[in-house]
């Protein structure tokens, strides 16, 4: 089992910035990826950001490219998102998910590649 718990969430007005922090633990070896899911109120959850936990390739949903960036310390079971020039639409609740290896395929944008998820930490913009 991996245990993920999110934090940094927050209100922030638009054009802000807000890093969120995700920190795996339990049975870290056995992570291929971690990736960064969002849901906002009345709508399906949708991917954000992706990367793999012992590779540098980023992936990045095409609302969020540009603005959002995903990162990774492995010496701390951590992965990061820093959220740039957000706008009220970013508003939701942030997940972070742990897909598990080995594995030949991964679709990052697909939530059922994730078997762990976090509890989530609500975001909130501001017009």
């Amino acid at each position: 089992q991996v245990q993920l718990v999110e934090s940094g969430g927050g209100l922030v007005q638009a054009g802000g910035s807000l890093r969120l922090s995700c920190t795996a633990s339990g049975r870290t070896f056995s992570i291929y990826a971690m990736g960064w899911f969002r849901q906002a109120p009345g709508k399906e959850r949708e991917f954000v950001a992706a990367i793999p936990w012992r590779g540098y390739s980023t992936y990045y949903a095409d609302s969020v490219n540009g603005r959002f960036t995903i990162s990774k310390d492995n010496a701390k079971n951590t992965v990061y998102l820093q959220m740039t020039s957000l706008k009220p639409t970013d508003t939701a609740v942030y997940s972070c998910a742990a897909a598990g290896g080995p594995r030949a395929v991964w679709y990052p944008s697909d939530g059922n590649e994730y078997a762990y998820w976090g509890q989530g930490t609500q975001v909130t913009v501001s017009s």
